[in-house]
């Protein structure tokens, strides 16, 4: 994925990075379309429900795994990163029942 300085007030502020629009799809959407491609396909005949919530949970979980690790549990740190407060960030992480203590 391609990025580059912002300039301007962007949702990428605080990192002075943004993705450049023509390489949006690289690699992060790429990898959730070929996951989900590869899950319709081997589901045959199964009733698919639920497509919403699966995929969240499996972002979700390792996104929040990862800043938290990066920012040594700091969830000022992390939420910041993450564009949500500290709250919300709280609450997503005791349903996932993720320890922030690294």
């Amino acid at each position: 994925m391609k990025t580059a300085a912002a300039h301007d007030a962007s949702p990428h502020e605080s990192t002075g990075l943004q993705i450049l629009e023509a390489n949006r799809a690289d690699p992060l959407a790429l990898c959730v379309r070929n996951a989900l491609k590869f899950y319709l396909e081997n589901m045959a005949d199964h009733e698919v429900t639920g497509l919403y919530s699966l995929v969240m949970e499996e972002v979700e979980r390792p996104l929040f795994e990862t800043v938290l690790h990066h920012t040594n549990g700091n969830l000022s740190h992390a939420s910041r990163m993450l564009g949500m407060t500290r709250s919300t960030l709280r609450k997503r992480l005791t349903d996932y029942g993720i320890d922030r203590d690294f």
